[in-house]
């Protein structure tokens, strides 16, 4: 995981097109994935995790990678092919106007990346996580090269979350408000072209908006001139997917961890399974499938501390109070406004993995009662109908 750094970010990190409006807005600036980006704002994490449940949150994630891929022949169904060589998810299902969670395997059957695949009818936009565009570029031009044209779309992305992110967006885009979870459209705001998803990455409804650059400074302040609008940091943005059961690549998932043993099967559709029309034939698929037919030696599991202190990442996970030898670990931790109290995620033996089981995580030299939890602590609001 690329922690949250206390320290200032120097001259050599990296500006988004936000860079001033969080300067003006007080933002606490923090470098992170080579970025300067916000931690948070004068009102603070707790405040902003709030208010992003209860009315709109505005992200900054011009960080993330967006790729284009482009099918040289020009038939979409060639470049959705060649992509389904690299990850196990249902590609030539995907319709126009929709988009698709997905994973990069390697050949272990482990993650290199998971990203967001949106289909726009003549070429497909990948969002892919900050710390592993420079290296998911390269992957796709090393396998796709002669198939597709691969691009990196300079353009900023901004994330409006909560549920009065549609009201907030229709006033300039009316047409958003039909949207969807996971549809995909290319929208008009303020005379700019944005590509707008309905989807983000706090369990909230809301939108994903990528814009040209210069673009994305006014979008943001009309955006926040929107009644319920708050500009939202990466503090808050952690603990809300937390809240949300989201796994973060790096720390929940990476090259160690197979999508089965995640949690992420639901992202593997019935034809990239055994049986299925297209199955296998993507990086590391004798280990998913078999993980999809046998089941897991482990599970990624939510976890309820009991009291009030956080379990943080990086804490052992063991099967009694007393047991000197460690069964899992923790992959993600801290408070959750919205639930009340300490939540976390982590990995145990699969037998050790059904709701309610008591294990103990050592906090500073202590054992700590954890139970394990259904996720995700908080319930999405995603829009589907």
């Amino acid at each position: 995981m690329q922690p949250f750094a206390a320290s200032s970010p120097g001259d050599s990190v990296l500006r988004t097109p936000l860079h001033a409006l969080h300067g003006r807005l007080g933002a606490r600036l923090v470098p992170f994935a080579g970025y300067a980006m916000p931690l948070q704002y004068p009102a603070g994490v707790l405040a902003e995790h709030l208010h992003t449940r209860a009315s709109a949150g505005l992200f900054d994630v011009s960080h993330m990678g967006q790729i284009a891929v482009t099918p040289r022949s020009g038939d979409i169904a060639d470049a959705l092919r060649a992509l389904e060589a690299l990850l196990p998810v249902d590609l030539l299902g995907l319709a126009p106007g929709r988009q698709r969670y997905g994973l990069f395997t390697n050949e272990a059957g482990g993650i290199r990346d998971d990203l967001m695949v949106a289909h726009l009818g003549d070429r497909l936009i990948l969002v892919v996580n900050a710390a592993c565009k420079g290296a998911d570029e390269a992957h796709l031009r090393s396998c796709l090269s002669q198939v597709c044209h691969v691009a990196r779309l300079d353009r900023a992305l901004i994330a409006l979350q909560g549920p009065a992110a549609v009201v907030a967006l229709a006033a300039f885009a009316p047409e958003v408000a039909d949207m969807r979870f996971m549809d995909v459209r290319r929208v008009v705001v303020l005379g700019a072209e944005a590509i707008v998803t309905r989807s983000g990455y706090t369990g909230e409804d809301g939108f994903e908006i990528s814009l040209p650059a210069d673009a994305a400074e006014p979008v943001a302040r009309a955006l926040l001139a929107q009644d319920g609008v708050r500009p939202v940091g990466l503090g808050a943005r952690d603990s809300l997917r937390l809240e949300a059961g989201l796994c973060l690549y790096g720390a929940d998932i990476g090259p160690d961890t197979d999508p089965v043993e995640a949690g992420l099967a639901w992202a593997i559709q019935p034809a990239r399974r055994a049986g299925g029309t297209r199955a296998g034939g993507f990086p590391g698929a004798e280990r998913v499938l078999s993980a999809l037919a046998s089941g897991p030696a482990r599970r990624r599991v939510g976890l309820r501390p009991e009291g009030r202190l956080p379990v943080r990442a990086g804490a052992p996970l063991f099967a009694g109070a007393d047991d000197d030898d460690a069964i899992g670990a923790v992959t993600s931790g801290g408070f959750g406004p919205s639930v009340g109290g300490p939540v976390a995620m982590g990995y145990c033996p699969a037998a050790h993995a059904d709701v309610g089981t008591r294990l103990f995580a050592e906090v500073r030299g202590q054992r700590v009662p954890v139970a394990v939890a259904t996720l995700p602590f908080v319930a999405a609001g995603f829009k589907r109908r």
